[in-house]
């Protein structure tokens, strides 16, 4: 641990895993003394892979409950050694955490006994947070909740209705294709879309209505093919229309697919005559990071919303002096190195599905308990370790057993050991976001799986018989199995997915939800920042844009003169 007369330099170390340099900074060394945890020798793209190894969002897998014997939908892989419950299940009276309580052997490394206890623990099939809500019939949603009549739904709620293959959404109504977003309405393949409704391929918009291919644009209807519109109406393509030859030029072009796929070329190469911010935050203080909204002193963070004091976190919501975050956070404050931790949490190191709780350090799922350590899936717990319950004297005696244990491994403070991971690096988040071949994750301590699940070679129908307008597509084409243009990957349509398709003149998709998603990510851009300059003043800015990259980059203050 730092003294106190070291808490305020600066300091540059190098990764003990990937041999980078990287820095620490006063404010992180604070933090860490306010944990009273080491300072890290791992750097925080290694930190991010270490937590993301355990975020398997949108791998699924059929399987059946293990102790009611229904058939499931579960992230975890089947061959793996894991007891699995379906949520009522898991979430019931019918099983006692307290059960598998292990006693602590401290002539036995702590993570074998923890790995050893976390195997024998029944598993929920999916995450489902109780603080955000129960999810009704969407059996499809992992590391979700509150939400209705979802399909394939990640990372999102609470107050979500009828949305499918989308991923960080809040109060949402008929989405469909999008990634981060939230009050929006009637919206097809958005990324980053806010207080809007009526929206198709836009990126980075807020409170518009009725627009086709937009890009950073604000207060506009009516508008298509647009890029750094504010408050306009009946545009295409930057250029004023009357209203009947708008609505005629878009008309010509709207539920046909070849027409469309046209025009998606003709966008990406228009967008990029026009400057673009070097983030996409809004709302925001002393913040550094893409996808920040209404935050302050938010440092090397991605999608976080309401937040304050954050550092090296991403996808987290309404937190507070935190650090190293995956997910979740909601209402909690210092929260160190976890994944879906949050719901009213505090003081939590280490951790995996912890909510309403406090004082808890490397555990799994644990809720509304405190004085935890080493534990799986207990709730109501105090003073608990591998599940066993202890007095507080005899709690302490032990736990600070653990802890130097761990320190004087040099391991205090890292996130869980690969090897305890319930799925293997190319199931996780840590493949969209910091992608690895098979070589390099076996190399960096992860696992590789062969066999993800999907279908194939049972298609019905192929992708140049589909028709290309969707006014032509019949009601049974819900029965058609078709092939994915990019991956072959056999996929369906649900019902209510052809009617939104209908509602929004939105042609059928020739590639499977999986591969849509990929081409969004790619869209929002990597979760990596950048040294470079901006492209009109030359000041030096931190961006996701990287060096080489085509578009014209510019600094907020140059970027607000050009739009305004």
């Amino acid at each position: 641990m730092l003294p106190l007369d070291k808490i305020m330099e600066t300091e540059t170390r190098q990764c003990k895993k990937c041999q980078q340099s990287f820095t620490l900074d006063k404010d992180d060394f604070s933090f860490y003394k306010k944990m009273d945890v080491p300072a890290p020798k791992v750097c925080p793209d290694c930190r991010f892979k270490m937590r993301a190894v355990f975020r398997n969002e949108r791998t699924l897998y059929n399987r059946n409950c293990d102790l009611c014997g229904h058939s499931i939908i579960s992230m975890y892989n089947p061959k793996s050694p894991y007891t699995v419950y379906c949520n009522e299940c898991w979430t019931s009276d019918k099983w006692d955490p307290f059960s598998y309580a292990m006693e602590y052997n401290p002539d036995e490394p702590f993570f074998e006994q923890l790995e050893k206890l976390i195997i024998k623990v029944p598993k929920s099939a999916t995450y489902s947070s109780s603080a955000t809500g129960p999810n009704i019939n969407s059996e499809y949603a992992n590391f979700a909740g509150g939400n209705k009549d979802g399909y394939l739904i990640f990372n999102s709620g609470p107050g979500n209705e009828n949305c499918a293959y989308s991923r960080g959404l809040i109060g949402s109504k008929d989405v469909y294709d999008a990634y981060y977003g939230d009050k929006i309405e009637n919206t097809y393949e958005g990324v980053s879309v806010h207080k809007s409704n009526g929206i198709a391929w836009g990126q980075n918009v807020s409170d518009c209505i009725d627009s086709y291919f937009i890009l950073n644009c604000s207060g506009c209807q009516n508008c298509f093919g647009c890029v750094n519109l504010r408050h306009k109406s009946y545009y295409f393509f930057n250029e004023p229309l009357s209203r009947d030859e708008w609505l005629k030029q878009v008309s010509e072009i709207s539920g046909s697919f070849s027409k469309t796929e046209e025009v998606k070329k003709k966008f990406a190469e228009f967008s990029l005559k026009f400057p673009h911010r070097s983030n996409n935050n809004l709302k925001v203080t002393n913040c550094v990071g893409d996808y920040i909204f209404e935050s302050k002193n938010c440092q090397n963070c991605f999608e976080l919303s309401f937040c304050e004091d954050m550092r090296h976190s991403f996808s987290v919501k309404r937190a507070k002096d935190c650090a190293d975050m995956i997910g979740h956070c909601r209402s909690s404050e210092l929260l160190f190195n976890g994944v879906g931790v949050g719901a009213g949490s505090r003081k939590i190191i280490c951790c995996w599905w912890v909510e309403s709780s406090q004082d808890v350090e490397y555990s799994f799922a644990t809720v509304q308990s405190n004085d935890c350590i080493g534990c799986d899936a207990v709730k109501n717990g105090s003073f608990v370790i591998l599940n066993k319950k202890y007095n507080k004297e005899e709690y302490k005696k032990i736990k600070d057993k653990i802890l130097k244990e761990l320190k004087d491994n040099n391991t205090y403070g890292d996130f869980f050991p690969s090897k305890l991971s319930f799925f293997a690096y190319n199931e996780t988040i840590g493949q969209d976001n910091m992608p690895l071949t098979e070589k390099e994750a076996l190399e960096q301590g992860f696992r590789w799986e062969e066999n993800i699940q999907k279908t194939e070679g049972k298609g019905t129908k192929k992708s140049e018989e589909i028709p290309d307008h969707i006014k032509n597509v019949p009601d049974d084409f819900i029965n058609e199995v078709l092939v994915c243009t990019e991956c072959s990957r056999n996929y369906r349509l649900i019902k209510r997915e052809l009617e939104f398709y209908r509602k929004m003149l939105i042609p059928i998709p020739r590639k499977c939800w999986n591969c849509r998603f990929v081409d969004r990510i790619h869209r929002r851009g990597p979760y990596k920042f950048w040294k470079r300059v901006c492209d009109k003043c030359e000041k030096e800015i931190t961006t996701n844009y990287a060096p080489d990259r085509p578009e014209i980059v510019y600094c907020e203050n140059c970027y607000q003169k050009e739009v305004y």
